[in-house]
């Protein structure tokens, strides 16, 4: 396996030091599988720069790009930025829940996280972070500059999961505060009444935002592959029931079909992207899903 290409393993990015790493590897390691399947052909260019239009200030044209190319370009600022991206990532207790061996929900979410907000920083985008769990925790407004990465990725990397969920209500505090319409993205179990939660990402559709949905799963809550007798604990009540899971098991995947089911005809009905994840997914998956998206929307 080339060497940038393994950081898109969740299991390889762990091990690294800090939060920045992580991202600006993960980043690099999917931009260098872009060319391998399924990305064959799919680029991403990185710029600085957008073409001279009518009305634009000629003390702003950009004359060595100029001289490179024979075409006029303009340096892009930052109030000029291409998108606005608000991240917005489930911290509360469902997410703390990791298999053996494997990353927490919320560990991985904070590396998409991170990783999604170094690639649109390097594209010149404005991003944003929001963490919740009851309520709204952390709220950070987009900006496009790098100096502003860095409190994205503090954030990330002290997110510890807290109390219930407050999905449905933490989305709806959030999109009636967005005042510039732009991409949201939703990185979240989506532990939380589904037609609330619906209400919600409707809410931010109604404002006229694109919106993408990251489910973000264990494998073992999709499997419930768990054996012998086993006690589960509710992550944000402390209840607890002792079962045999292979009684449950065919009811318990049944249901959580129907779950995930119910979400994905949902959000497709209403002109949301849903991206399921679990905590064994490369990393590339989440960052090619936002970039098919960024090309629709601009």
């Amino acid at each position: 396996m080339d060497d940038a290409v393994r950081y898109l393993k969740p299991d390889v990015v762990a091990q690294l030091a800090n939060m920045e790493l992580r991202a600006r590897l993960v980043v690099e390691g999917f931009l260098t599988g872009l060319h391998k399947s399924p990305y064959h052909g799919f680029s991403v260019e990185f710029t600085e720069h957008r073409p001279y239009m009518p009305g634009d200030e000629i003390k702003h044209i950009d004359w060595k790009a100029f001289a490179k190319t024979d075409r006029y370009y303009i340096k892009q600022f930052e109030e000029e930025t291409n998108l606005k991206t608000y991240l917005i990532v489930d911290a509360s207790g469902s997410m703390g829940f990791g298999s053996e061996g494997r990353l927490t929900k919320s560990r991985y979410a904070s590396y998409v996280a991170a990783a999604l907000a170094y690639l649109m920083i390097q594209q010149r985008d404005a991003v944003g972070l929001t963490i919740y769990d009851e309520t709204v925790r952390v709220s950070l407004w987009p900006r496009a500059t790098p100096s502003y990465l860095r409190s994205i990725l503090a954030e990330l990397e002290g997110l510890q999961t807290g109390n219930k969920t407050g999905t449905a209500a933490s989305l709806n505090a959030v999109a009636e505060r967005i005042k510039r319409r732009g991409l949201v993205v939703v990185i979240s179990d989506l532990f939380d009444d589904p037609e609330k939660v619906m209400t919600a990402l409707k809410h931010f559709r109604s404002r006229g935002n694109e919106v993408i949905v990251m489910q973000v799963l264990d494998p073992l809550e999709r499997s419930f592959a768990f054996e012998g007798e086993a006690v589960f604990r509710d992550m944000e009540t402390n209840e607890e029931l002792m079962t045999q899971p292979y009684h449950i098991r065919k009811a318990y995947q049944q249901t959580m079909r129907e779950f995930l089911e119910g979400y994905r005809h949902k959000c497709r009905d209403n002109n949301i992207d849903h991206v399921l994840l679990d905590t064994a997914t490369p990393f590339d998956k989440a960052l090619f899903e936002y970039l098919k998206k960024r090309r629709r929307v601009l």
